[in-house]
């Protein structure tokens, strides 16, 4: 349900922020600034590599593909980010020690002093 007209709502939005009304239509209307088309253009190379890799690569595998397999020039970290956002990880498969049992409890060595205080004590 739609409490106030649009128009109304862009000239209450601009009272608040202190915004003229042309120029919310203005900002609202402009296109796409180049960096943002561009960032999403890397996310969908992005996505495609993440999905081939079947999930396992992360930004800096991701990273290693775009530039070295694919040419592009991009940042380590812009790769980071737009990952992020797009709320891709890549597998964390650490290698872990298989067929080990369990540690045997530590040894303890009695001194001969404390067995004589025990002894000592225990004999009244």
């Amino acid at each position: 349900m739609n409490v106030w007209p649009t128009r109304s709502r862009s000239r209450l939005h601009g009272r608040v922020l202190n915004v003229s009304t042309s120029g919310y239509y203005a900002w609202r209307d402009r296109p796409e600034s180049p960096r943002a088309q561009r960032n999403k253009e890397i996310t969908k190379m992005i996505r495609t590599i993440h999905e081939e890799s079947r999930g396992t690569y992360g930004a800096p595998r991701g990273h290693a593909e775009l530039v070295l397999g694919l040419g592009e020039r991009v940042n380590r970290k812009r790769v980071e980010r737009l990952m992020r956002d797009a709320g891709l990880q890549g597998l964390n498969r650490r290698r872990t020690r298989r067929g080990r049992a369990t540690p045997p409890p530590p040894r303890r060595i009695w001194s001969s002093a404390a067995s004589m205080s025990l002894g000592a004590t225990a004999s009244g």
